[in-house]
């Protein structure tokens, strides 16, 4: 199957655009707004990074509460873990969406440092 880019694109939603700053929530193919994941791709004097959050939620029930005060005085936090199952397609439009973002965020930059030097 040869897929392409999709615009606007599935399971991908754009959440703010600062022209600097773009965020992005990214849906679980699970369909349940437990498991996305929010993407922000930030351009400033240094340079651009990504930064992906997730929420992560547990069964808090499923272990004594002696385990977790145990861990919690042992190691000082306690381990959890959250993943995003994306299609085919979605792997391709989060990919896509990556590369767009991290272009208009440089360029957005850049076109402001240009304003700024010649003002």
């Amino acid at each position: 199957m040869d897929l392409k880019v999709q615009k606007p694109a599935v399971g991908i939603m754009i959440t703010n655009d600062w022209g600097d700053s773009k965020g992005y929530r990214v849906a679980c193919e699970c369909g349940s707004n437990e498991c996305e994941h929010q993407v922000w791709v930030e351009a400033d004097d240094i340079g651009v990074t990504t930064t992906i959050y997730s929420t992560t939620t547990t069964n808090f029930w499923s272990k004594t509460r002696w385990y977790y005060i145990w861990t919690l005085l042992t190691k000082g936090y306690i381990e959890q873990e959250t993943c995003v199952i994306m299609s085919e397609q979605q792997t391709l439009n989060y990919a896509e969406i990556l590369k767009s973002a991290i272009k208009d965020t440089v360029n957005f930059r850049k076109n402001k440092y240009d304003e700024n030097k010649s003002s």
